[in-house]
């Protein structure tokens, strides 16, 4: 019976390694998952009035103004994501669970109004069932 617990000796030190290793990465994970919030829904509508962008050229290079206007209205009308800047906070723009890029595109680089219901998750801002307002 000593010379099988002697054999597999090296078994429990592996073990040990494995449920240490695990231990201290699910502490060091800890905080991510505290740090997961709901997302903030008001639920009602919201009105921004900003610049429409598109979000690949704002995020990457803050690419804005007119300088920047056919290049946005091109990427926005081949699919690219859509968004409004309103006082340094950028919203990602969508429809009634579609996209709003063939609306949204000749207002590329200029100011306008949009309603919609405000979303928030993970740091982003979303303006969900949008319409432009006239």
């Amino acid at each position: 019976m000593f010379l099988m617990f002697k054999s597999t000796n090296e078994i429990p030190q592996v073990l040990r390694i494995a449920v240490a290793t695990g231990f201290i990465s699910a502490l060091a994970l800890s905080p991510l998952a505290l740090a997961a919030e709901p997302a903030k829904d008001s639920g009602d509508a919201k009105t921004i009035t900003g610049e429409v962008v598109d979000m690949m050229c704002y995020v990457d290079h803050n690419a804005m103004g007119d300088k920047h206007s056919s290049c946005a209205a091109k990427c926005i009308k081949n699919g690219g994501p859509v968004g409004i800047v309103s006082d340094g906070k950028a919203y990602l723009v969508v429809g009634d669970h579609k996209p709003l890029n063939d609306q949204l595109a000749e207002h590329a680089g200029k100011t306008i109004t949009l309603k919609g219901k405000f979303a928030e998750r993970g740091g982003v801002q979303m303006l969900e069932n949008a319409e432009i307002v006239k």
